[in-house]
């Protein structure tokens, strides 16, 4: 009876065969691609930055929170951050210190009208402290949003600014760029430091 069936229906059968391996093909052009077992090794932060290293120069990769991973497109403005921040803080520590010998001159900045350096935050918060405030916006705003930008973008370094203190040896250029990163995570510690003992204990430097 089959074999009766595809002798009445030839045509019939092949073209339903046909049909049947079209849909088949169709369908398998939309099933999803079979996941690969081979691992592959990917990159991370630490491998496109530098700066993973601690101050003896072993190997610290520090990301608890898993930023790097998280929003890794906003990678290169952590870097300009840091670097900003370390940068400043390093000036700051240096300002701490040197003013608690040493003034500009002036009856407002003498030692008789502050005698500690972390004095000058109060007594001068009406007037030079807005300038300062005004210069630093006004900086941020011509420079530092431009450059921010230039860097996500992917057209400049975080942290360049134009400053030749750079060296042609890529060695060499890589270690300043190291010990740049060092100092500034230092000081920016050490900023926090100075400033908790002036409050708490109410001396200049050494803040004992």
């Amino acid at each position: 009876l089959f074999l009766d069936h595809r002798q009445r229906y030839p045509f019939t059968m092949t073209k339903s065969a046909a049909a049947i391996l079209a849909l088949a093909a169709s369908a398998s052009a939309f099933a999803p691609t079979p996941l690969t077992t081979k691992n592959t090794a990917l990159n991370t932060v630490f491998d496109d930055y530098i700066g993973a290293q601690d101050f003896k120069g072993g190997k610290f990769e520090f990301d608890p929170l898993n930023l790097a991973e998280t929003y890794s497109p906003l990678v290169p403005f952590f870097r300009e951050a840091e670097l900003r921040h370390g940068r400043t803080a390093q000036l700051a520590v240096l300002g701490f210190i040197v003013t608690d010998f040493v003034r500009i001159p002036g009856d407002a900045y003498s030692f008789d009208a502050i005698p500690k350096t972390i004095d000058a935050h109060n007594v001068l918060l009406e007037g030079p402290m807005h300038q300062l405030l005004l210069w630093i916006g006004l900086f941020d705003l011509v420079i530092t949003i431009p450059a921010v930008q230039a860097t996500m973008d992917g057209e400049r370094e975080a942290g360049d600014f134009g400053i030749a203190f750079t060296s042609k040896d890529a060695k060499t250029q890589e270690r300043y760029s190291m010990n740049e990163l060092l100092h500034g995570r230092l000081a920016m510690c050490a900023i926090g430091g100075i400033a908790t003992q002036s409050v708490l204990t109410g001396n200049g430097f050494p803040y004992v």
